[in-house]
């Protein structure tokens, strides 16, 4: 790569110390990625993530210089130390402060313009909540950071996946399912997917909550009395939008052409689809923050930790579409 304006910098987070992440970090840091990659890590954890998968790291502390070149393998570090020793496949609780202090240096610097991205490694949100700290997932963490509503998209190279509902147990969907809530959702993945991804014109395929989007009201009537109404009220403001439409056949090729996007009612209803064709080749990207964010379609993958068998593409894909939105966002500033 040759000298010219300063590369694009990624702050990079790598999720629980004990899983995949920083495998995968130390083997995004080995491409020839075109950008400042800046890990918030421990440098001894990326440093032995990095031995375990046969790849040689050259880590830099962080300054505010700009840099218009970087090394494949060059890495530089805002260092976090962890609490305690990591011990693959096997997550401390004591080590949630560390994954919590890197998530929100990362945010902070985006919300100072530090950062022009964060991609993020995945955690354990289970090990977090023993520690004592309600969490329920990246998307919901830098959503209260940066003050934003926000949603969680999935996308990869063939469908765009949006979630009405993110983390909650199947049992208190129903009731989460608003018509203010699908109105506010609906907004902002129109607008992101103008401002983010370029689709001039968005069409946005709606989910019903039941099977055959509820049977005309035979097999519940969160459509009739939900859904409609509030797809109804949006398509009045001109928008695009297909449904509710039964999930089992919503995401047949045959269908695929007349949607840019889809929005999910709940978590387990799309997500299948989606990974059952592009895992680890899926993003999973955070819409309405007022900076990019992006991460893995997975998660920690604690059973193969330590092994330096980690499959990055995920992580590179999620970096590489953090420099194109990132790049969007720029121009359209």
């Amino acid at each position: 790569m040759t000298a010219g304006a300063a590369l694009p910098r990624l702050a990079l987070t790598a999720g629980e110390p004990a899983g995949i992440g920083p495998e995968l970090l130390a083997r995004l840091a080995a491409t020839a990625l075109p950008a400042d990659l800046i890990a918030i890590a421990d440098p001894g954890l990326l440093e032995r993530a990095a031995a375990s998968c046969g790849i040689r790291l050259h880590l830099e502390s962080c300054d505010e210089r700009p840099r218009a070149l970087r090394a494949a393998g060059s890495l530089r570090v805002i260092e976090v130390p962890l609490r305690v020793p990591e011990q693959p496949g096997t997550p401390d609780p004591r080590n949630a402060f560390q994954v919590l202090a890197t998530l929100a240096q990362a945010a902070d610097g985006c919300l100072s313009g530090a950062f022009d991205a964060v991609v993020t490694g995945p955690v354990q949100k289970s090990v977090i909540n023993d520690a004592g700290e309600a969490f329920s997932g990246h998307t919901e963490f830098f959503a209260r950071r940066a003050g934003a509503e926000v949603v969680m998209l999935l996308a990869s190279d063939r469908l765009r996946v949006a979630l009405a509902t993110t983390h909650l147990p199947l049992a208190a969907v129903p009731a989460a399912i608003t018509r203010d809530g699908l109105t506010r959702t609906l907004r902002i993945v129109r607008r992101e997917l103008i401002a983010k991804f370029g689709i001039m014109q968005p069409r946005i395929a709606v989910l019903g909550l039941n099977p055959h989007a509820g049977e005309g009201g035979h097999l519940g009537r969160e459509e009739i009395e939900v859904i409609i109404p509030a797809l109804e009220a949006l398509r009045s403001e001109g928008f695009a939008l297909l449904g509710p439409l039964p999930a089992d056949t919503a995401f047949l090729p045959a269908l695929r052409a007349d949607y840019d996007a889809v929005l999910a009612m709940y978590h387990d209803q799309a997500l299948p689809v989606l990974k059952a064709e592009a895992f680890e080749r899926a993003v999973n990207v955070t819409l309405g923050l007022p900076f990019v964010r992006t991460s893995v379609d997975h998660g920690t993958a604690l059973d193969r930790a330590g092994r330096g068998t980690a499959d990055a593409r995920s992580l590179i894909a999620a970096a590489e579409l953090a420099l194109t939105l990132a790049a969007r966002r720029r121009a359209g500033a």
